[in-house]
């Protein structure tokens, strides 16, 4: 399970350092792929064939059904960790998440989720666990 809050940074190159603790279980081969809330999920092989099954059970005559599994299957790449411990994120998944140069790489569950850092100061701010958990009854059927 993928833990944790670390600040890094974007060399020139458009590489990133994934965090040693989130290295062992992402693997030396892992899927970036566009995510929500303006930020890129990684996932690891096991976790992204997983994913995989659930977009595969959306029904293809829906829209929103076929628009979700292309805006995630579309952005996605390999990505590999080379000997200095860094990964490629390309320019277009870059783009997309405004990712320049403070970046923040966030341990949540069963993926990791890449953020501009601005962004993420941003979105932690609107974050209300009080109200969260109001709701989470909700969520969770209880």
């Amino acid at each position: 399970m993928f833990i944790g809050e670390y600040e890094h940074s974007v060399d020139a190159k458009g590489r990133v350092i994934m965090p040693s603790k989130l290295r062992a279980d992402i693997g030396e081969t892992f899927i970036v792929t566009k995510g929500l809330d303006g930020c890129l999920f990684a996932y690891s092989q096991t976790e992204w064939a997983n994913f995989e099954e659930k977009l595969k059970a959306l029904p293809l005559t829906v829209k929103n059904a076929r628009d979700f599994v292309r805006f995630f299957l579309s952005g996605a790449i390999e990505c590999e960790i080379d000997k200095q411990g860094r990964f490629l994120i390309p320019s277009n998944l870059r783009e997309y998440a405004k990712l320049d140069k403070e970046i923040v790489i966030l341990g949540v569950g069963t993926r990791i989720e890449i953020w501009n850092k601005e962004a993420w100061q941003k979105d932690a701010e609107n974050i209300s666990a009080d109200e969260i958990a109001e709701n989470m009854d909700k969520l969770l059927g209880i």
